[in-house]
């Protein structure tokens, strides 16, 4: 069903009749929009449930929701606060009033923390989020006689207009209600809001553009839940979101100015910075459960096509000993290359080397090539390697990590054989994932690592990239001895030509020369 709302004037009689407990006079729900629909009740719930817990799907300005309290029984097993709403209030002063809402019942209440992106500019603010459904008592009017109503409330911890953080519309609460018709199996969604002050009509034409685009989205998700729509992309299977992001905004406040300020690349800086800042972020918790937080015991990393080197500079910075190594010196090297690094062949957290594995034979009268210039790909055993959008590199990953009994991530982004050509690699095994160029080359990587003995993890990383699935192999299912790696060579198309191009990339001498 197409979104084509209908409008409600500013002024237009309430829906939602409200009571007040406090024996003041009654808040006044204003109507926005309102949206017919083909969805039922528990889809109306169900997709409301994911806003709460994911507001990010609502507004860029936000992270996430931490859930604080949730009395659905089954549910608050994992948040913070579970149990009576006593505990609730010993946690936040600013606990509004319950609500009671004519001819309906309360049937959930969750409290929830907004996280937004940039906490430099807001703080987070806490929000109780009420579900109320139609009453059987027939003392009281419903919001609509002979139909069955679902509400949800949206109540933020703010006692003033202008306690209101940027990220949320400047309103004393908003509600989302659902009617339906079981006989006619059709119903409607509309979007309202409490206004600040009370008494005051919503004809602000930035807050009405918020109820539509609220509506909207509920619409959108709704009817797409009813078409039997099942989410492909799961994020946070490795690290928890909160984990992820805490870092990540730890990191951006720290770093991104001061790097874009010097960008010293013809690239643009948001794209790398943040993306880069996403990078570091997932490897630093995922090293901390792998490792340990105290740093100890973290057998350093090495970065194989590292590029412009600002994530190796990162990664240094804070406290995690590395280096990186690519075919062509950067401009950025000279300000990222400041850590030393005893396990870098010069000495430098910067390398320019073209990778030479040590399992491509040299073939009949070929000039030898220069050591100098070459890397034969064996690390020291547990050095975590890093392949981030290497590309002719990619493959070889999970390989280089069997060689050398490394675990390692690879990021991959185009697609390249063992020999560094260009090529298109075979469908999916599962037939239900696209048969897109980038999911056939991740399919085709995460083969060649389970054919090296490698558990491999998918972690859908929350960077700026289309290209962000990271394949993580840090657990073996055979002993490193164990895998022929002549074998998988030969599987996956053979190596023949990966030594002639790395001769001629060396003849010519380094690209930055």
């Amino acid at each position: 069903m197409a979104f084509a709302p209908e409008e409600f004037t500013p002024g237009t009689s309430p829906i939602i009749h409200e009571l007040c407990s406090s024996g003041g006079d009654p808040p006044h729900w204003e109507p926005l929009y309102r949206q017919a629909c083909d969805f039922g009740p528990e889809i109306f719930t169900q997709r409301m449930v994911t806003f709460i817990r994911n507001p990010n799907l609502n507004t860029t300005w936000l992270f996430r929701g931490d859930i604080l309290f949730d009395d659905e029984p089954g549910y608050g097993e994992d948040t913070e606060h579970h149990g009576s709403l006593d505990m609730v209030g010993s946690f936040d002063v600013a606990w509004p009033e319950r609500r009671v809402v004519a001819g309906m019942t309360r049937t959930r209440t969750m409290v929830r923390k907004l996280i937004p992106r940039n906490q430099r500019r807001d703080d987070p603010m806490n929000q109780t989020c009420e579900f109320h459904r139609t009453s059987t008592s027939q003392d009281v009017p419903t919001p609509s006689p002979g139909k069955t109503s679902t509400l949800v409330l949206y109540v933020p911890h703010a006692q003033t207009v202008e306690d209101m953080p940027f990220y949320h519309p400047s309103v004393r609460a908003i509600a989302h209600l659902h009617e339906w018709d079981a006989d006619t199996q059709r119903g409607s969604v509309s979007v309202h809001f409490h206004p600040f002050p009370a008494g005051i009509f919503v004809a602000d034409e930035k807050l009405r553009r918020v109820g539509y685009h609220l509506l909207e989205r509920l619409h959108k998700h709704g009817e797409s839940s009813l078409r039997g729509y099942t989410k492909r992309v799961h994020h946070d299977a490795v690290i928890p979101q909160p984990r992820f992001q805490d870092r990540y905004s730890a990191l951006k406040n720290k770093y991104a100015r001061v790097v874009m300020d010097a960008w010293a690349e013809t690239t643009d800086p948001k794209k790398h910075v943040f993306e880069d800042l996403g990078i570091a972020a997932f490897l630093m918790e995922l090293w901390s459960d792998m490792y340990g937080a105290d740093r100890v015991r973290f057998p350093g990393f090495v970065d194989i096509g590292c590029g412009n080197g600002l994530l190796v500079y990162i990664l240094n910075q804070e406290g995690y000993p590395g280096w990186g190594f690519d075919a062509r010196k950067r401009k950025s090297w000279l300000q990222y290359s400041t850590t030393p690094c005893a396990a870098s062949p010069t000495g430098s957290s910067l390398v320019e080397r073209c990778l030479m594995p040590s399992v491509v034979p040299k073939p009949e009268n070929e000039t030898p090539i220069e050591d100098g210039f070459i890397h034969d790909g064996l690390f020291e055993k547990g050095t975590f390697i890093i392949s981030n959008h290497a590309d002719e590199l990619t493959p070889w990953t999970p390989i280089l990590g069997a060689l050398s009994d490394c675990p390692w991530i690879s990021i991959p982004c185009c697609s390249h054989d063992l020999t560094g050509a260009r090529f298109r690699a075979p469908p999916p095994r599962d037939k239900t994932k696209p048969k897109s160029t980038y999911a056939s080359l991740v399919d085709w990587v995460a083969q060649i690592a389970e054919d090296c003995g490698w558990t491999v993890e998918t972690e859908m990383l929350r960077i700026p990239s289309t290209r962000n699935t990271g394949l993580l192999g840090r657990r073996r299912t055979i002993d490193t001895q164990d895998v022929n790696i002549a074998s998988v060579l030969a599987k996956y198309g053979g190596v023949a030509g990966y030594y002639a191009n790395i001769a001629k990339l060396v003849k010519t001498g380094p690209r930055s020369h």
